[in-house]
């Protein structure tokens, strides 16, 4: 096992555990999910090895291989789904960050066509996720959409809401699109009161999202360095 690995991986607890109380607020109440794209599946053993039990991916394929071989974890996707690939993704993951769009909750929430239509599917966590940009090309429903997604996943008996998720645009400062989020998930919680968390915040701005109120971490590279060159 790399030192370097176990040193990252103690200095951003470290540092999640120090923004945290800043904001007067327990570390513990804060997940912080191991974004292991495009990394082997030997580092995620070793990162399980130094306690790691959330990990995140945003590809499919990549996500089903390595959930496979690591299953005793959560596992959390957090890219854009694919509709024809919701319900593989729903079969591995313990939580799915990035549903935009009242079509896919329509698809996680109906049985595939050789399911059991008389046993009701496990319930799967899920995020709504938000667009912080004025590009519809992004992921994540524009915020005036999202009152009628939230109503959908509210009334899909095999999703619980968690809360709202979402990437800070480039270009703003990190700190203003989270709080525009934190009041995002304030309205949100007018139409269901139980999705109180909040998926924001990578490596270079965790400590912005932990001050707005973050509760789910999603950190790559400041833990696992740097990503393999791919062919």
């Amino acid at each position: 096992m790399s030192p370097d690995l176990g040193e990252r991986l103690a200095a951003i607890r470290d540092r999640v555990a120090a923004a945290a109380r800043r904001s007067g607020r327990e570390p513990a109440a804060i997940t912080t999910i191991v974004v292991t794209k495009f990394q082997p599946v030997e580092l995620v053993r070793e990162l399980r090895e130094l306690g790691v039990t959330d990990f995140g991916e945003n590809r499919h394929q990549e996500a089903r291989e390595k959930a496979a071989l690591v299953p005793d974890v959560h596992w959390h996707f957090v890219g854009q789904l694919q509709g024809k690939k919701a319900r593989q993704v729903r079969a591995y993951a313990s939580v799915i960050h990035s549903i935009d769009r009242v079509s896919l909750v329509d698809t996680l929430d109906s049985p595939g066509e050789s399911a059991d239509s008389s046993a009701a599917p496990p319930t799967v966590d899920v995020f709504a996720q938000v667009n912080l940009t004025d590009d519809p090309g992004r992921g994540g429903a524009a915020p005036a959409d999202l009152p009628a997604l939230v109503e959908r996943i509210e009334a899909a008996p095999g999703l619980r809401l968690l809360g709202v998720m979402a990437v800070a645009p480039l270009g703003e400062e990190p700190r203003a699109a989270f709080a525009r989020l934190r009041g995002i998930a304030d309205e949100v919680r007018r139409i269901a009161p139980g999705a109180t968390r909040i998926s924001a915040g990578m490596s270079a701005d965790f400590e912005d999202a932990i001050a707005e109120g973050a509760t789910h971490l999603r950190i790559g590279t400041a833990i696992t360095g740097s990503r393999p060159d791919r062919a």
